[in-house]
């Protein structure tokens, strides 16, 4: 496993990054199946875990928090997780101020079971929250020692270059990574949010670089799409084959099936050694539910892709461009509140 320094903080960390989200109940429910697929990880050269307070409501955090039970593995491991969405019933339990962030930082520490959090993320922005209340608390935060640097996840180009300015106009710390989601199939972050992240020096992680499953090889055009169990149960308007948009997914799919038969590797394994492959990219994050996933992932870690074939990977999808949109991605109030693209109906006209 190589390494690569995380932003402009100093830390070394694993180019693959174990991600967490399918440890707990909405994946593997076995605790003791998840933390021997943590340590086999972490025995592989893995020294970079991310998690976040909301995956499983908490019981990520705890499954990784038993993992890294033994004092000499959690000095060894870069321990991120992440704050902003729900937790729990009632006002003031989730977003960006101080006020929660403040309360949501011990409630994972511990979970974690650990007195620091190396890299401590904002999960998407919160446009109810000044940015400058956030970073003021994060930075708080790292002079507290419970967290030693702070990044964003899922943020515009436009508000990270924003939270960037704010910090140097207060005098604030600032943001040192992004964790955006890319893939073969979801490459508009290349237009800005990664040459952004570059402008000011930010480590990125990158999310989904399996697109949600469809680079899985599970789903394949001309077969049929079990819409009653897994991510296409949650989604089916993503995984349908009937649908235009869908259709054109598992086209791109095939093209890349090919590829990958060609050179001699898996589909995972081409789509995360491509995420790999951006100068702007630190770590790709890796999701495995089950230790044989995690094994076929971390096969693929040698592998190197030649311009030959990341130039046959453009024409199949063009750089900046999303064939497939990613699950959660922040979408700013203009556009999901109505009342902020119409004046009043009295002053729409013209003359």
């Amino acid at each position: 496993m190589r390494y690569r320094v995380l932003g402009g903080t100093g830390i070394e960390v694993s180019t693959y990054c174990l991600g967490t989200m399918m440890f707990g109940a909405v994946g593997n429910p076995e605790h003791d199946d998840c933390v021997r697929i943590i340590h086999a990880a972490l025995d592989q050269g893995v020294n970079f875990v991310d998690t976040a307070d909301m995956y499983s409501a908490g019981e990520s955090e705890e499954i990784v928090g038993k993992a890294l039970r033994d004092p000499r593995r959690r000095d060894d491991v870069v321990l991120a997780t992440k704050v902003h969405f729900p937790m729990g019933e009632g006002r003031n339990r989730s977003g960006n101020s101080r006020r929660w962030i403040t309360r949501a930082v011990e409630e994972s520490l511990r979970r974690l079971g650990t007195e620091w959090i190396d890299l401590y993320q904002v999960h998407r922005p919160d446009h109810r929250t000044d940015i400058e209340e956030t970073l003021g608390v994060l930075g708080d935060l790292v002079t507290q020692g419970k967290i030693r640097a702070f990044g964003c996840s899922t943020f515009p180009a436009e508000e990270i270059a924003e939270a960037h300015h704010v910090a140097e106009r207060r005098g604030l710390r600032r943001f040192r990574t992004e964790q955006p989601p890319y893939s073969l199939l979801a490459r508009g972050v290349e237009a800005s949010v990664l040459p952004v992240a570059q402008r000011y020096g930010m480590g990125v992680m990158t999310w989904s670089p399996l697109a949600s499953g469809f680079l899985s090889g599970k789903y394949r055009k001309g077969r049929p799409v079990d819409l009653t169990s897994g991510r296409a149960a949650l989604t089916p308007h993503r995984f349908d084959p009937a649908i235009p948009g869908n259709d054109a997914k598992l086209e791109a799919v095939e093209r890349l099936v090919a590829l990958a038969e060609e050179i001699g590797c898996s589909l995972p394994q081409l789509a995360i050694a491509f995420a790999a492959a951006h100068p702007a990219v630190t770590s790709v994050i890796v999701g495995p539910r089950t230790m044989e996933q995690l094994e076929g992932l971390l096969k693929g870690a040698p592998l190197v892709l030649d311009d030959d074939v990341l130039d046959r990977v453009d024409e199949i999808v063009p750089p900046g461009t999303n064939l497939y949109q990613p699950d959660g991605v922040w979408r700013p109030p203009a556009l999901t509140d109505a009342s902020l693209r119409r004046r009043p109906v009295g002053d729409r006209a013209a003359g």
